[in-house]
């Protein structure tokens, strides 16, 4: 079996790679900022599976379109490229809204209100950034037609995310009984 990918798929799929780790770098500040002020972490068990199945994405996205040759089909690639970039912008407009109560892992300061400005503001998306994801996950291996990889990923992210907002939507909860950090309860 012959590798063949542009190298511009490539470089495309390492940018991405690239804006993860300035998302863990991000996380880690964040994470710091949160503790400090009395951040509860919760769902750690399925946190593992996100950094997995993320890393599964970028590989799959390479192995597929490489090894077994999938073609860039411009009627198809070209929108899938705008697709990725209109997720980076949603998905950066998410962290910047959040500010620092943004997170890769589900972090919850007690008593800090919920978010509600930005994307955040439209009661009927809950978790723009997990639209972002979907649509990424989907889009990024089917600029070079790896419908494999999408396929996988995009089943795989929709059972994943069941867990996460569940876990998600716990611990935003938490935050409506939660005294404020640094009080106890009265």
């Amino acid at each position: 079996m012959a590798w063949h990918l542009s190298s511009w798929y490539l470089s495309l799929v390492l940018l991405i790679g690239l804006e993860r780790l300035a998302e863990l770098v991000v996380a880690r500040r964040n994470a710091r900022w949160s503790m400090a002020r009395g951040g509860v972490v919760s769902g750690q068990g399925h946190y593992p599976w996100m950094v997995v199945l993320h890393t599964g994405l970028l590989a799959g996205c390479l192995l597929e379109a490489g090894l077994a040759d999938r073609p860039f089909v411009p009627a198809l690639g070209w929108p899938m490229v705008v697709l990725v970039v209109a997720a980076q912008g949603l998905r950066w407009w998410c962290v910047t809204t959040l500010g620092p109560q943004w997170n890769t892992q589900v972090i919850v300061v007690p008593g800090l209100p919920p978010v509600e400005r930005g994307p955040y503001r439209l009661r009927w998306l809950r978790h723009p950034n997990y639209v972002a994801v979907a649509v990424e996950g989907a889009a990024l291996p089917l600029v070079h037609t790896a419908w494999v990889t999408a396929l996988v990923f995009t089943v795989l992210n929709a059972a994943l995310m069941v867990v996460r907002i569940r876990c998600e939507e716990e611990a935003l909860a938490s935050l409506a009984t939660a005294p404020p950090a640094g009080r106890a309860p009265a």
